[in-house]
């Protein structure tokens, strides 16, 4: 009989515990993606002044892609101890670190100010924004996706996806009320600043319900097992090994698939929302409002269809709802731009909705795709890893490459094929994976050789 400490939480707690992770993950990536727009819109003149203003921009991308550098350290960091501590511990700092980075940046002179220490701690303040959120991802899924309904575990793990979208419409619409308010040169001089401060009063929010949450049960259940295992071998026992050493070592597939359906959800993202803002001003004409507009209304279609999208994967798995994404966006890049270039706001939102919804169909089964593939004790820093060292080679260089085609070739037409390509590498990555739906998460083994016998066993339970 399971104990009060590892029995699962009753249904009318899992709500709870999923609106404390979307909650946590929607302000990380509040302050993640206001800085990504901010980097579009006024980074490159308060902080890089002496450019021309695409050089600009690609160096405000730059100091944007350092976020992503620290992403992976991050992983390794909390992974570790989130393996070892538990979950809900690291959620809590991750929560603090993003939180006190952005308000700090708030509060930055520019260079007109200090000069070249400007960018310096701007760069510095990315890097801690980078490693909070680095850790914050893995953990933040895992709380859902060890509690409660694994029938339903795609559906219920979206959510916290839903975050991205959600952090994107937070920090979009506010940038858009501000730009509508106020004149350009006031917004220039101080109200860019005010999204940031507002951070503060975000991070109290989620703090204080992100606290009232329960550790993990399977998290609790692993830990009393191994425990348990080294109080019976007693003086014999055989020191743990690290998480990360664990990982590599029987999980070293799983990981090179994670960060392969990465690569097009990853790079598509950050293409149609971060680089749209460059693009759409610079070579279709839009003014900045009207193309924050299309990606605010898009994100809010994205957060809706993220999870009809996970409950698809319950139903008929996880791959085929990946691989239908990946397909798609690839398919809709050359559509995507030729959209945007006539002009018009109607045709923008058609070409920046339909990306984010075939973007929808990987990112909504991805939660649940990577949490089944790990052991218990290893599944923080696995989910991470493979998260977290895609997107340096993902979504950290994408609006830099994406912004230097245009400068390069002044077509859209490289970018498309550049999408496409990071489309057709995940096709062959989640397409060599193996199916994931029906594995029961307290059966998955250390062990590659005792895997497939704890998922085929659920797979009977199940069927």
């Amino acid at each position: 009989m399971a104990s009060a400490a590892t029995a699962p939480p009753k249904p009318a707690n899992l709500p709870r515990i999923v609106a404390a992770s979307l909650i946590g993950t929607t302000i990380e990536w509040y302050d993640f993606f206001l800085y990504g727009s901010a980097a579009a819109l006024v980074f490159n003149t308060l902080f890089f002044p002496n450019s021309d203003p695409l050089v600009g921009t690609l160096l405000s991308f730059l100091t944007y892609a350092v976020g992503f550098a620290a992403r992976p350290i991050g992983a390794l960091v909390f992974g570790h101890y989130g393996d070892r501590l538990g979950r809900k511990k690291l959620l809590v700092l991750s929560l603090l670190m993003m939180g006190g980075a952005t308000f700090a940046i708030g509060l930055l002179p520019t260079y007109a100010s200090i000069g070249a220490a400007a960018p310096i701690l701007l760069t510095v303040l990315r890097l801690v924004q980078g490693f909070a959120l680095g850790g914050e991802w893995g953990g933040a899924v895992l709380l859902v996706s060890e509690h409660g309904d694994a029938r339903r575990r795609g559906f219920w793990a979206s959510w916290p996806q839903t975050g991205a979208p959600a952090g994107q419409l937070l920090a979009t619409g506010v940038l858009s009320l501000l730009t509508a308010l106020l004149s350009e040169q006031a917004f220039g001089s101080w109200g860019w600043r005010i999204p940031f401060l507002l951070s503060g009063v975000l991070v109290m929010v989620g703090l204080w319900i992100r606290l009232s949450v329960d550790e993990s049960p399977v998290f609790k259940q692993a830990l009393a097992h191994a425990e348990a295992r080294k109080a019976a071998q007693g003086a014999e026992a055989a020191t743990e090994k690290l998480p990360l050493v664990s990982v590599l070592r029987h999980h070293w597939r799983d990981i090179l698939v994670a960060m392969g359906a990465r690569m097009a959800e990853n790079i598509s993202y950050y293409v149609i929302t971060a680089f749209i803002l460059v693009y759409a001003v610079t070579s279709a004409g839009v003014s900045k409002g009207t193309a924050l507009n299309a990606v605010l209304i898009a994100s809010a279609v994205h957060f809706a269809v993220i999870p009809a999208w996970g409950a698809l994967s319950d139903r008929i798995g996880r791959r085929p709802v990946y691989l239908l994404g990946a397909a798609g966006v690839g398919l809709w890049m050359f559509p995507f731009f030729s959209l945007i270039d006539t002009g018009t706001f109607v045709n923008l939102l058609i070409a920046v909705t339909v990306g984010l919804v075939l973007h929808g169909a990987m990112y909504a089964p991805q939660a649940a795709f990577f949490s089944e593939m790990f052991a218990t004790r290893m599944r923080y820093s696995g989910a991470s890893i493979g998260a977290q060292f895609a997107s340096v080679a993902a979504g950290a260089p994408a609006p830099l490459i994406a912004t230097a085609l245009l400068v390069d070739y002044g077509s859209s037409t490289p970018i498309a094929l550049y999408v496409i390509a990071a489309a057709v590498l995940t096709l062959i990555a989640v397409g060599v994976a193996s199916e994931t739906r029906h594995r029961d998460l307290t059966a998955v083994e250390t062990s590659d050789r005792t895997e497939p016998a704890a998922t085929a066993a659920t797979d009977a339970r199940t069927a």
